[in-house]
């Protein structure tokens, strides 16, 4: 990476005061609505790997709010809410239904993707040893992504923040291959797959939800002890994912995927942390 860029090595932290009052002030501060200002399509990622309740998924009203926020500053874009559940038992709009997506949709006017059956488009990269090529949603593409992960440890991946939350782009026809997870392929060499899936799409915003937290696992275990409490948000996922191990007590450089990353998709260090009051 040649020198830093504008808003990479860039953490917001606001402290969880409520989802209007803390989203907002993320949003202004980062100046959101400036990056906005042409974009006529957004893509909003939540991580609803199965249909499980928070703090295991993202929850609704962090969602809401923010499409609320997005409809204040960009009114000319039309706003999507995506993404591509985990479970072999049922689809994407089962988690959309079970978690209050449906109707959180419907009132807010947006309109629900199941990213397992969009529309794909094939990408390669000669350099990415773990994914030559790839097959993702051309939505994830045309549209400014904006991710929304939460914040949980993982057995496999160490992480699950906002660059691992790009999982919800693979589709099943291409990376379930026989396996008990539509994104089963994944397990092999995971470090790799995720980082090498970043290579093709990282997000283009994260707003990750710090409020509780996953200290052990993904899908089970305790909570954080204490919660963090917080929201992060910006524009670098790597900063993001360094950050968001550090309240996991992780060591991001023990994390394969973001310390590939480092340096080339954003900076894990050292990073600039603004506090918006």
């Amino acid at each position: 990476m040649k020198g830093k860029k504008k808003n990479q090595g860039i953490v917001y932290v606001s402290r969880f005061e409520s989802w209007r009052q803390s989203v907002e002030g993320l949003l202004a501060k980062a100046d959101l609505a400036g990056q906005l200002a042409d974009r006529n399509l957004i893509l909003v990622k939540p991580n609803l790997v199965e249909a499980l309740d928070p703090p295991i998924t993202t929850p609704v009203l962090l969602v809401e709010t923010l499409v609320a926020c997005l409809a204040d500053i960009a009114p000319h874009a039309e706003i999507i809410v995506g993404e591509g559940c985990g479970s072999l038992n049922y689809d994407t709009f089962h988690s959309f239904e079970f978690l209050g997506y449906s109707e959180m949709a419907v009132r807010k006017k947006v309109r629900l993707v199941d990213l397992n059956e969009a529309e794909l488009v094939r990408n390669a990269k000669k350099e990415c040893r773990r994914w030559p090529e790839m097959y993702l949603p051309k939505i994830a593409f045309d549209a400014y992504l904006i991710s929304v992960p939460v914040l949980k440890a993982h057995s496999l991946a160490g992480v699950t923040l906002t660059m691992k939350n790009m999982m919800g782009l693979a589709p099943p026809s291409h990376y379930q291959r026989g396996g008990h997870w539509k994104k089963a392929s994944f397990h092999d060499d995971m470090q790799e797959a995720v980082y090498d899936l970043n290579r093709y799409r990282t997000p283009d915003f994260t707003l990750l939800d710090a409020t509780i937290g996953m200290q052990e696992a993904h899908l089970w275990g305790p909570t954080c002890d204490p919660p963090p409490n917080c929201l992060l948000a910006g524009y670098d996922p790597v900063a993001i994912d360094a950050y968001g191990a550090g309240l996991l007590k992780r060591d991001w450089r023990r994390i394969g995927h973001i310390r590939m990353a480092d340096k080339e998709l954003g900076i894990a260090e050292p990073l600039e942390v603004v506090v918006v009051e």
